[in-house]
């Protein structure tokens, strides 16, 4: 499992502090290949390299055959031309006919003299960011304690393998997870295994060993260090603690060997407790704000009081004086919308307006720049997970111009649970109304058969019954969910382990100017053509708890501990979703024309959601909040 690092003919390896100092021969690039079964090959590419090359290389390292084999970059099959791959890319190479199970092992370089050649350095960052800086000195204070025979140590804690990395003096520094590590990855440590590299995860809508570029873009677009992420970058590490499983029985106790992965590497962070252990009327609400507006802007589906860090700043830590530090955001930044999970949602600060610097901050976001920014320092990153960014940050934009809360955006992005399944949120039936309006704008077909250089790709949302995206829309069926209150069950009510089912009671009567121009609002979006409710298919798919256990005792930190043995069949474990609607389908040409009526389609949407939220506040005054 060591990294091979080829060399071309025409010279040795070059190193990172070599390539930083512009000393790298035109035109030559060092890319590392990871194979669906977590497997990681460093090698040196000349302008003459392609893919049946690289693919030639893998062959010899690993003694099988690589023809029914698809070598990709991000949503890119690179079948021969490699000129759009970058200086310490990643590349994943999946086979497309072979099916493997969990009692398949992985397959890894057993020649020594294949695991000599690697003369990299111990850990090395992927990628050139000036935003990496922070990491550098972490990365030598850990590679120092590591030539000390200062060992990292295993966190026990969730369901992926992460690691802690310690300084000199035993300190920890840094946590790292691997990819292939991940929940469902074949070298998941905790039996939590069954799927390739490259299919779904956790979430359907985040592929299996694409978390930890998730983790550095969420670092990245934390223009400003804004919401206190931590320092996170992609890295290349290798040391005999990482886990490689053998079989079905999972790793076994003999001698490891030095192994190298792809994993993110974050800063670690000292802090007293996480959210989970803290009473939540002490954090101040610019840090509520900031992690907040993070959240929205790249959809985090798993934002739990686990992964808020918690220090306190006086030793005491009263009002006012702790820090939060936001923490796993592995499953932001989805393939396609599905159901957010914001804690905050439920916490009292997140119905306070925004401040002007917040404001200030929101209006001067440009998802444009950002998605330039993420291609750049993240060239695997998916065009489906940018769209998202895109949609999701107009949307932040629109609704903090229309006065909305944190709180009452956060509603509109979340779910709904009824008794016949979930109900698309707010934003998803915009975004449906939207479909359906381009659709009859320019009658454009389903997507059709892909092309062969879309052999890789698959339908992120493959659910046995789908949703008509161009279904008709109603002012009833894109009625606002229960809006933010104060207390127990405020928010849309939903809590980590459980699904509530809620009522809206709309007021009736209408007081002032602004009651009158949301309502004014409204008639507009009653204009719009009936739909038909969801389909009986639809109601009657079985879904599952967004949070839903997968099996463990109580979670620790937000996630489940390991307290099972063998390996578990991933299909049995993955949690159901539902996919409303899709963004990664459109061409371009639809894709802006999408974006013009989605935005169209805000303001009639947010001025429903203020004369709501007015009425609740009016019955609120008037003491018909509490009910018994």
């Amino acid at each position: 499992m060591a990294v091979a690092v080829f060399k071309s003919p025409l010279g040795g390896e070059y190193h990172g502090s070599k390539r930083m100092e512009g000393k790298q021969p035109a035109g030559r690039r060092r890319v590392f290949v990871q194979t669906d079964t977590g497997c990681v090959f460093g090698m040196e590419l000349d302008r003459s390299d392609n893919a049946h090359t690289v693919k030639r290389r893998l062959q010899i390292a690993l003694n099988v055959s690589t023809e029914e084999s698809s070598l990709t970059f991000g949503d890119m099959v690179l079948n021969n031309d490699l000129s759009a791959v970058r200086n310490d890319s990643p590349l994943l190479l999946t086979r497309n006919y072979l099916h493997r199970s969990s009692s398949t092992p992985c397959l890894s370089p057993t020649g020594r003299d294949i695991q000599q050649r690697d003369q990299s350095r111990p850990i090395e960052i992927l990628g050139q960011s000036n935003s990496f800086a922070k990491m550098k000195q972490v990365v030598k204070e850990s590679i120092k304690a590591i030539k000390n025979g200062v060992d990292p140590l295993p966190v026990h804690s969730g369901l992926g393998g992460a690691y802690y990395f310690r300084n000199s003096r035993g300190q920890s520094v840094a946590i790292v997870k691997p990819t292939d590590e991940e929940p469902f990855a074949p070298n998941n440590p905790k039996g939590f295994v069954g799927k390739a590299l490259g299919q779904p995860g956790l979430k359907r809508s985040v592929r299996v060993g694409e978390t930890g570029f998730r983790e550095v873009a969420a670092y990245l677009l934390d223009y400003d260090h804004f919401a206190n992420v931590p320092p996170t970058a992609l890295v290349k590490i290798t040391h005999s603690i990482f886990n490689v499983n053998d079989g079905v029985n999972g790793s076994k106790p003999h001698k490891k060997k030095q192994v190298s992965k792809i994993a993110s590497f974050q800063q670690f962070i000292p802090h007293d407790f996480d959210a989970s252990d803290h009473g939540t009327s002490s954090f101040p609400v610019s840090s509520v704000h900031r992690i907040g507006i993070l959240d929205i802007r790249i959809f985090n589906t798993d934002r739990h009081a686990g992964n808020l860090l918690v220090r306190k700043l006086d030793g005491v830590g009263r009002f006012g004086q702790v820090e939060l530090i936001p923490i796993d955001h592995g499953l932001c930044l989805p393939e396609t919308l599905e159901d957010p999970y914001f804690e905050w949602i439920h916490w009292p600060q997140a119905s306070i307006p925004f401040s002007d610097d917040e404001l200030d901050y929101i209006k001067k976001l440009n998802p444009g720049n950002d998605c330039d920014m993420l291609r750049m320092q993240l060239p695997m990153i998916r065009e489906a997970c940018l769209r998202v960014l895109v949609l999701c940050t107009i949307f932040l934009k629109e609704a903090a111009i229309h006065g909305l809360c944190l709180a009452e955006i956060g509603e509109m992005m979340s779910r709904e649970f009824r008794p016949g399944g979930e109900e698309p949120s707010e934003l998803e039936l915009v975004c449906i109304e939207a479909r359906r309006l381009i659709a009859e704008r320019e009658a454009f077909s389903p997507r059709g058969d892909l092309g062969d250089d879309q052999e890789f790709q698959f339908d992120i949302d493959c659910d046995e019954t789908q949703y008509d995206s161009t279904a008709k829309l109603t002012a009833d069926d894109c009625m606002i969910r229960s809006p933010f209150q104060f207390g127990i069950g405020s928010g849309s009510g939903r809590f980590p382990l459980s699904k509530l089912e809620e009522s809206i009671e709309e007021d009736e009567e209408s007081e002032g100017e602004e009651e009158q121009e949301g309502f004014a609002a409204l008639r507009t979006l009653e204009k719009l053509p009936t739909i038909s409710k969801l389909s009986m298919s639809l109601k009657s798919t079985t879904l599952g708890d967004k949070n839903q256990k997968l099996s463990g005792t109580k979670p620790e930190n937000g996630c489940l501990s390991n307290r099972s043995s063998g390996h578990r069949s991933a299909n049995e474990q993955l949690p159901a979703s539902t996919s409303f609607v899709e963004l990664a389908d459109m061409t371009e040409e639809e894709w802006t024309l999408f974006l013009e009526k989605f935005q169209e389609l805000l303001y009639p949407a947010f001025a429903k959601r203020k004369s709501v939220t007015l009425g609740q506040r009016q019955r609120q005054r008037l003491g018909t909040s509490c009910q018994f």
